[in-house]
């Protein structure tokens, strides 16, 4: 899947991937503060960590308990997830960027819109002023701004856009079956020799050859990791994307034109050599809980991290590769493609649900073939809307982790569905919602 948000808030200006650390006196401790988990308590201070994109909402939020902020210090994403300090360069810093805007052309709209590292990304905050902190950052950039999970070991930025990983293609095999639309296919990198490591829901950079209309190499492209960290042969040796030709009109010219990366790797032929990063990503990782319940909806090549957790589940080599993660807790897919021999992986997500018909449920959404309640095309949204009061339900529990991956448009649905079922009880899906994310238990990934 060519991912456009592969990293949620992957920031282009310099504070974009910091975490700062606010120092709080005089909270007041009602039910609301009760319940929430913070870090650090000393002395009558509340010590938290906030992103940089909720530094505002949580200074209001903060304002509105009552509260004081006495302090506001700067933490690197590497302090916060690893312990220690980042040392990159200048150059290396830049990269770091570079590689984290995915290079912005949707698998539908085919615009290519490259990050500017020194401006700032739409919908974030104006950073703090300088006077406001005690100590400002001088540590390097990461790919990724999400927090980690407590304890996990994710490999990141392994291999960086100044020095790439060259593996080779192994497989190129196309998943659309005939009748389908479009190109999307199956391919299968060769990472022996080599140090990339990945783990389920991360992505890898691809870097395609040839210059840019202004004569600049190509930039990279975020793809979302469809294998499991072993691979499909389960050997540790390969990663798998799951990649669709981009092809839109041109809006002056009319003319087709293709997507670059996604026509290279598409076409690539077996045994020829392509250059990847990363890999980048902690916002739609597993949790490591077998007995979790996990909710995914996945639009078209959003299908890619999904297939790599059901392979963790249900594939009985993987299982054998993982003594310590024995899946027993119950996976729901709703998929929502434009026909069915457009259902990618199809016969592997109906083998998994035969096997595992307690653990795995699989629905699908076919909009040029199925009708919603009001006559018009079945699309994803429809298909939550008419199981909203039983994903609700599934959502409420904590053990439950719901992931989102496709085209951006599907969202607004998906809330609209939810928050019908969510009022029957009272409840403003919006700040459920919120608590979720606050919870780590709400992932998305879209285009």
């Amino acid at each position: 899947m060519y991912n456009q948000g592969a990293v949620e808030g992957a920031a282009n200006i310099e504070l974009g991937s910091r975490v700062f650390v606010y120092e709080v006196v005089g909270l007041r401790q009602n039910e609301e503060t009760d319940q929430t988990n913070y870090p650090i308590r000393k002395s009558g201070s509340v010590f938290i960590r906030v992103p940089y994109n909720r530094m505002n909402q949580e200074m209001r939020r903060i304002t509105r308990l009552g509260g004081k902020i006495v302090s506001i210090q700067s933490v690197s994403t590497l302090e916060q997830l690893n312990g220690k300090a980042s040392g990159e360069s200048a150059e290396n810093k830049e990269e770091s960027l570079v590689a984290s805007e995915t290079a912005a052309n949707s698998e539908d709209n085919g615009k290519a819109t490259p990050v500017n590292a020194n401006s700032e990304v739409k919908g974030f905050a104006k950073p703090p002023a300088e006077d406001q902190l005690k100590k400002k950052d001088k540590k390097g950039n990461t790919m990724t701004q999400a927090k980690a999970k407590k304890g996990a070991d994710v490999p990141v930025n392994i291999y960086r856009p100044n020095a790439p990983f060259v593996g080779k293609c192994i497989s190129n095999e196309p998943l659309v079956k005939e009748d389908g639309i479009g190109i999307v296919q199956h391919l299968k990198f060769d990472l022996s020799g080599g140090d990339l490591k990945y783990v389920e829901g991360q992505s890898i950079g691809i870097i395609p050859p040839g210059v840019d209309k202004n004569g600049k190499p190509e930039k990279l492209r975020l793809y979302s990791i469809a294998s499991t960290r072993h691979g499909d042969d389960v050997d540790d040796k390969t990663v798998s994307l799951c990649v669709r030709q981009l092809e839109y009109k041109h809006p002056e010219t009319g003319e087709t034109v293709y997507g670059v990366c996604s026509t290279h790797l598409t076409q690539l032929e077996v045994g020829a050599e392509v250059k990847i990063t990363g890999p980048v990503g902690k916002e739609m990782l597993l949790p490591e809980d077998p007995e979790a319940k996990v909710i995914m909806m996945a639009t078209g090549t959003g299908i890619a991290p999904m297939r790599a957790y059901l392979w963790r589940m249900f594939k009985d080599a993987e299982r054998a590769a993982n003594p310590e993660y024995q899946y027993k807790g119950f996976s729901w897919l709703i998929f929502g493609v434009p026909t069915t021999p457009n259902i990618l992986y199809k016969e592997e997500l109906e083998e998994m649900q035969e096997k595992y018909p307690e653990n795995f449920r699989l629905t699908c959404a076919i909009s040029r073939e199925q009708k919603n309640p009001q006559g018009g095309r079945m699309y994803i949204q429809d298909r939550v809307a008419e199981h909203a009061d039983e994903l609700w339900k599934l959502i409420k529990e904590e053990k439950t982790h719901t992931y989102i991956c496709g085209l951006r448009g599907m969202e607004g649905g998906i809330d609209e569905a939810l928050s019908a079922a969510a009022a029957k009880e009272g409840v403003v899906w919006s700040d459920y919602q919120k608590e979720l994310k606050k919870a780590h238990r709400w992932h998305v990934e879209t285009y």
